[in-house]
């Protein structure tokens, strides 16, 4: 059998983002384990604000179309989650919005497994968040969402100078969440 194809993002194009860090860190975690790894930056892939009369006038943009090709490609998705105002980030919930519009034969969405984690200075890790992108995920686009999670929580201090979590305890997380993701993946091509 084949390894599982992954891809692996962040919700933050900012430069020296800890969900960037974060994001990093995975696809990193998961090559190790022989997963084929496609890490990407939505900086790549800008789109506009979804709006419906832009949509009707003209389709969705070619960057939602390569997206939505790009997911479709993998096995499973692991999204590092930036928390904006106890929300999902509007980058990643207008990507999401537009993938799910693409009237392109195929699934981007519904027959993946996604992982989710975030890092956010704050003590709450990014769950408030993860919560929101789970809702949209698993609520309006049915898709399947591992229950673990990975929250890092005082992010500016987290990360070391390779990139690791210094942390053992989420460390440990991510670790268990990547594992969750490999098997999952690999039950899922098994079918």
């Amino acid at each position: 059998m084949r390894n599982p194809k992954i891809l692996v993002f962040s919700g933050s194009i900012r430069s020296g983002s800890f969900n960037g860090k974060l994001a990093a860190l995975a696809a990193k975690r998961l090559a190790i384990l022989d997963a084929d790894v496609t890490h990407v930056s939505l900086k790549d892939y800008p789109l506009p604000i979804y709006d419906g009369d832009l949509e009707s006038a003209s389709g969705a943009p070619e960057n939602a179309k390569k997206l939505k090709r790009l997911f479709e490609a993998q096995d499973g998705i692991f999204i590092a989650c930036p928390e904006y105002n106890a929300g999902i980030t509007p980058l990643l919930k207008n990507t999401l919005d537009w993938i799910s519009r693409v009237k392109e034969p195929g699934e981007a969405l519904k027959n993946k497994v996604f992982a989710l984690g975030a890092a956010s200075p704050g003590k709450f890790g990014g769950m408030r968040g993860l919560i929101g992108t789970r809702t949209i995920l698993e609520v309006g686009i049915g898709a399947l969402v591992l229950p673990q999670m990975v929250s890092v929580s005082a992010a500016a201090s987290a990360f070391d100078d390779k990139g690791g979590l210094t942390d053992e305890r989420t460390a440990g997380q991510l670790d268990k969440l990547v594992d969750a993701l490999l098997r999952a993946t690999r039950l899922e091509m098994s079918h």
